[in-house]
C-alpha cells in the first residue's frame, strides 16, 4: 500500500484534532479534582469549625483529599482518552498542583517550598499517574 502525500497530511490532520482533544480532557480531568478538593475542602472546615476535631490533623487530612481528587480527576479524563494513561494522569497532577501553587501564591503573597509543598507535589502526580493506569483500564 503506497500512501500519498494528501494521505499522509489527512492523517497528521486527525493526529493533531485528537491531541487537542487530549488536552482539553486532561484538563477537565483537573478541573474536576480542583471542584472536588473544594467541596471536600469546605466539609472538612465545617468538621474543624463545629467539632473537637484538631486542627493538627489539616496537613494529613489535606494531603490525603488532594490524592483522592487528584485519582477521580485522572481517571475520569483517562477514561475517556483510552490510552497513555500514565502521562495523561501525571498531567491532571501536575496541572493540579501548578494551579493551586499559583492561586496560593496569589492570595498570600509569597511561594515558598518546604517539605509539605514537596509532600504534595509528589502526592499530586503519583496519584495521577495510578489514577490514570486505573483510567485507561477501566472499560
Amino acid at each position: 500500500m503506497v500512501m500519498s502525500i494528501s494521505n499522509i497530511a489527512s492523517i497528521k490532520k486527525v493526529e493533531d484534532v485528537t491531541k487537542d482533544k487530549n488536552i482539553f480532557k486532561v484538563i477537565k480531568g483537573s478541573i474536576i479534582s480542583i471542584i472536588i478538593t473544594l467541596i471536600v475542602l469546605t466539609i472538612y472546615a465545617a468538621v474543624l469549625s463545629y467539632t473537637t476535631v484538631s486542627e493538627s490533623t489539616m496537613v494529613p487530612v489535606v494531603i490525603t483529599i488532594t490524592g483522592i481528587s487528584i485519582l477521580i480527576g485522572s481517571s475520569i479524563s483517562s477514561i475517556s482518552i483510552k490510552k497513555k494513561g500514565i502521562i495523561n494522569g501525571g498531567l491532571v497532577g501536575l496541572i493540579y498542583i501548578i494551579f493551586l501553587y499559583i492561586l496560593s501564591s496569589i492570595v498570600f503573597a509569597g511561594f515558598s517550598l518546604n517539605m509539605n509543598s514537596i509532600i504534595m507535589i509528589i502526592v499530586s502526580i503519583l496519584t495521577g499517574m495510578i489514577g490514570g493506569i486505573i483510567g485507561v483500564n477501566l472499560k
